[in-house]
């Protein structure tokens, strides 16, 4: 008998792209959701999420069940050709649960209770939590598995929820004990012999609580790790509910882009469908780089198309001060979520809510209605999303260069006792893959025991914390002629975060032409370093070479004549953080003679070509009208018209071309 298939994205779009948002009609009387029906229709809306947060109105009390006010919106939404997303409502348990069962409540690191009243307020190892999320999960999916409108299942809602309350403490217990099997092996890893911190006894552990002074970086590592696990054992345990009831049906959940709480390389094996959550700020000058670093990640994950599930159609409320979209970069961010690899574009929310903590977040009809700037650009795209989709959905996307990222090495370096707390991982990860995106290089992610060798080019802007096989990878990929191009700070200590001796791997010295790594020299606050052609900023190392090519040297101050950047064959090493337009043209030159092209030769600076399938998006990210020399004959799907060696993109547009 042959293995039955995953289902995947694609048992839910049929061909389209899926285009809706996350809607929440209990807010709303009756009347007003055959009006949404209407309004939806009319802007194309083919999906909607239901119930993402609807657990006090499904069981108001223990044990009760209202399912009436759903029977009568899945049925809506099926006579409406409109498909559900149907949402387990566990990411926000009904007062009920917490005053009735305050074990299920979450303790933060100085023992705090997170009380009801908000959302998120759950302890992942609360096994009574765990008991009534199965038990609503279970009748959701008996009642609503065979119904016509249902096309995928959601489970909870941006996990999140971190706890150091008592239930959870000996959960870790259980799970260190699986990990290391004895005490003296957890001592080992954690160094315990430092600040006499040694255990003799299993029950002695706690989560990392606040302490006196700093904290054991390796029980806090274990202790990120265990809670990414918490909640994915929540996550699993929900989906083989709805999984046996619905073996067809894609299972998902929502990711925060780049959370630090959760290993999504990890989470995106057990999902069925990858989503994320969206929110550039409209007046970061970099948020679309920011979007294209989101959905780059989001896509290499589920190695192929994945779901947009939340982004604004106006202004957040989260904010310290919440700015509109200013018109079209709705559009135009949403075309470039397809470009990188979407086959669905939704929002939170489909209408603005009246009342609650997010009344003043966007949604698809905002408080001015159907007349207003917001739905009539929501209709626009819904017109653009139906228009291309036969010729996009499905389709995949090549990229030459990948980026390596990996949340253990993140926990590990982002400790207390750190060299420098300017040096954020994230920050530098951005600044990497910004410096790509400008030099208008596609770029895919990649864990560091990925198989790199469909890559011409691997770049790993940081990763502190290298396994073994991971160093063995990045070896076996630069010996096998790869181009490696390596930042600073990199195989500094291994999977325990046990600093490794001489402060890098030897192996990984060795490529590099690093005979000596003699000090970090972290930078302060506007200080920069000169090297030759460029400035350094954030960081810089006292390195003693072997025999590279060491193509950069500092120049004055205690590293003058010492190498910045070193190159041996196909390997290169950073020992600082070149200024932006600097590290662009080296990562552009340095991809040049890996044989990586940009899409388009020429292209403005703020113009994004990504060519997905056949498809030829090019997007344009600045306010002013800007001409794209596209040579040959194209036809350009969104305006139903045929282009001839160059195209003009006013501001804010975007053009589609098939050759």
């Amino acid at each position: 008998m042959s293995e039955r298939k995953r289902p995947d994205l694609s048992d839910a779009t049929w061909g389209r792209l899926l285009f809706g948002g996350d809607y929440n009609p209990e807010q709303w009387p009756e009347e007003t959701w055959h009006e949404d029906v209407r309004l939806m229709k009319d802007a194309g809306v083919n999906s909607v999420t239901l119930g993402v947060f609807s657990w006090s109105k499904l069981e108001p009390e223990p044990g009760a069940r209202e399912f009436g006010w759903l029977d009568t919106l899945m049925d809506l939404m099926h006579e409406g050709g409109i498909g559900v997303v149907l949402a387990t409502p566990t990411s926000s348990p009904p007062p009920w649960m917490g005053r009735l069962h305050p074990d299920t409540l979450p303790v933060t690191e100085d023992g705090r209770t997170e009380w009801w009243g908000g959302r998120q307020h759950f302890s992942h190892s609360s096994a009574t939590y765990r008991r009534h999320a199965a038990a609503v999960t279970e009748d959701l999916a008996a009642r609503y598995g065979g119904h016509p409108a249902l096309t995928m299942w959601h489970i909870n809602n941006e996990y999140c929820t971190f706890d150091y309350g008592d239930e959870a403490a000996a959960a870790f217990r259980r799970w260190l004990r699986e990990k290391y099997r004895t005490l003296d092996a957890l001592n080992e890893a954690w160094g315990t012999a430092f600040w006499s911190q040694g255990y003799d006894t299993w029950d002695g552990i706690l989560p990392p609580r606040l302490p006196h002074y700093m904290r054991n970086p390796g029980q806090v590592l274990d202790f990120r790790r265990f809670t990414s696990d918490m909640l994915l054992e929540c996550y699993v345990a929900e989906r083989d509910i709805v999984r046996r009831h619905t073996p067809d049906l894609p299972v998902t959940s929502n990711f925060m882009p780049l959370w630090f709480g959760q290993d999504a390389w990890r989470w995106a094996g057990e999902e069925d469908v990858v989503s994320v959550d969206l929110y550039p700020d409209p007046r970061d000058p970099l948020g679309a780089q920011n979007g294209a670093l989101v959905q780059d990640m989001t896509r290499s994950q589920a190695r192929g198309p994945w779901m947009l599930m939340e982004q604004a159609a106006g202004p957040v409320n989260w904010r310290g001060v919440n700015h509109p979209k200013p018109r079209g970069l709705n559009r135009l961010w949403s075309l470039q979520a397809v470009a990188r690899g979407a086959d669905a574009v939704c929002y939170f929310q489909w209408r603005q809510s009246r009342q609650g903590a997010e009344k003043f977040h966007s949604g698809m009809v905002s408080h001015a209605g159907e007349e207003g700037r917001t739905y009539q650009e929501v209709k626009r795209l819904g017109a653009d999303l139906a228009r291309i989709a036969p010729e996009v959905t499905g389709r995949h996307i090549t990229a030459n260069v990948a980026v390596l990222h990996d949340w253990n090495a993140w926990w590990a370096g982002a400790q207390d006792g750190r060299l420098s707390t300017r040096v954020d991982y994230p920050d530098v990860l951005r600044a990497w893959h910004r410096a790509l995106w400008q030099a208008h290089l596609t770029t895919d992610f990649a864990h560091p025991e990925h198989d790199l060798t469909p890559y011409s080019m691997v770049v790993v802007p940081q990763l502190y914390a290298l396994t073994d096989a991971a160093i063995d990878n990045l070896l076996a990929y630069a010996r096998g002629g790869g181009t490696l191009v390596c930042g600073f700070l990199t195989g500094v200590a291994d999977e325990d975060d046990r600093v490794r001796p001489g402060g890098m791997d030897a192996r990984l010295r060795e490529l590099f032409g690093i005979r000596t790594l003699h000090e970090w020299w972290p930078l302060d606050a506007g200080e920069t370093v000169a090297c030759e052609g460029f400035r350094g900023t954030l960081w810089s190392e006292e390195i003693e070479p072997a025999d590279p090519d060491d193509t950069n040297r500092y120049k004055g101050g205690e590293l003058d004549g010492m190498p910045a950047v070193l190159r041996k064959g196909s390997a290169w090493y950073l020992s600082t953080l070149p200024e932006p337009e600097a590290l662009r043209d080296l990562l552009a030159r340095i991809a040049d003679g890996a044989g990586v092209r940009p899409v388009l030769d020429g292209l403005p600076e703020q113009v994004e070509a990504v060519r997905r399938g056949e498809l030829l998006f090019l997007l344009n990210h600045g306010r002013e009208p800007v001409t794209v020399e596209v040579p040959g004959t194209h036809h350009d799907l969104l305006a139903g018209t045929a282009v001839t060696d160059r195209v003009t993109l006013g501001r804010y547009e975007a053009a589609v071309l098939r050759p």
